[in-house]
């Protein structure tokens, strides 16, 4: 397969306009059968309810190019369904798991010549979404929806391989606690931008949000869910209504657990007891995980296994999800499906 003049090693994580997307049109209370597109401008209302109360949802998922040249997804079942409970959360109508899968690779074929090569630590990244469109203008769910799919070449998220970094815990709420937080939807993101541009002035990565009830308990770290190495080797991740299920969290539990044989646990992650954790990290699509260098909570700095070096178990983590995903390590049943 033929692919485009890209300078593939020097990929970053930035917009880059491929030849087709996927459209589809919700109305009278139905969707029609959408059809692939190559404009890449949305035409809609200036009434549409994305642009005023926040209806929007959206996913994240790549395409990866294996070494004998075929593509893998990587779970999109469980992108699917997410996206579903996001529009449940909304009051939006959801995308079909099948007809969701299935408008994913219509997208990954028309843009086949974007997929990285194997090799190169790139990917096609894939972002569905849905908004509220239509004429509107009163506080109500929209009567017409827009669903769509684009995609671009991505790189490997790691310049110079899987290093620390370092982050500091913001005084700002991610989310409400009986909010959106477990929605993957605009707004959460939107409120996150300042937190995240003060810990990037102050020189960190992003910041690490607390519980929104007690301040007491992380919830996730930026745009990703946290998990720590205990002493005695136990994976643990946070557990509270308000994260965002990750589903590179949920595929690292299990691999933990079978492949690795450590004990599993979702359970409260207290702020004040950092130190009953060797490694660290942040996990979500974009990254798979970002190894924490160090905390900063008020006062204190927190430094897990190193603020230069990769801890054991994280970077074994990393190669086994990694390997599952571009087809080098067998993924659990059902983990993969071919385009």
């Amino acid at each position: 397969m033929k692919t485009v003049d890209i300078d593939w090693k020097n990929l970053g994580f930035n917009y880059i306009k491929t030849d087709h997307r996927y459209i589809s049109y919700w109305k009278d209370g139905n969707w029609d059968e959408g059809t692939l597109t190559e404009d890449n401008k949305v035409h809609i209302s200036e009434g549409s309810t994305a642009l005023h109360y926040g209806q929007t949802v959206f996913e994240g998922m790549k395409a990866y190019r294996t070494k004998d040249g075929s593509i893998n997804l990587f779970r999109p079942d469980q992108n699917a369904e997410r996206m579903q409970r996001s529009c449940r959360r909304l009051m939006m109508p959801s995308i079909p798991t099948d007809v969701f899968i299935e408008a994913v690779k219509k997208v990954v074929k028309a843009n086949e010549q974007y997929i990285p090569p194997y090799g190169t630590g790139g990917s096609l990244y894939l972002r569905p979404y849905m908004i509220g469109i239509g004429d509107n203008i009163g506080v109500k769910p929209a009567e017409e929806y827009l669903f769509s799919i684009f995609c671009m070449p991505v790189g490997a998220y790691f310049k110079g391989g899987l290093t620390p970094s370092n982050f500091v815990v913001s005084d700002y709420d991610r989310a409400a606690g009986n909010g959106t937080g477990a929605a993957k939807v605009g707004g959460n993101y939107g409120g996150s931008l300042l937190p995240g541009a003060e810990a990037h002035k102050h020189n960190f990565s992003d910041a690490i949000y607390l519980d929104p009830t007690t301040h007491t308990k992380i919830e996730e770290v930026g745009a990703a869910n946290f998990f720590g190495i205990t002493k005695d080797n136990k994976f643990v991740t946070p557990l509270s209504p308000s994260i965002l299920p990750s589903i590179t969290k949920y595929s690292l539990l299990y691999l933990a657990n079978e492949r690795l044989g450590l004990d599993v646990v979702e359970r409260e992650v207290f702020i004040d007891r950092l130190d009953e954790f060797k490694e660290a990290g942040a996990c979500g699509t974009a990254a798979v995980i970002s190894p924490i260098g160090g905390i900063q909570y008020k006062d204190d700095f927190h430094v897990f296994y190193s603020e230069t070096e990769t801890g054991p178990i994280t970077k074994k983590l990393y190669d086994e999800l990694t390997g599952i995903q571009y087809g080098d390590i067998e993924a659990p049943e059902g983990w993969i499906v071919k385009v």
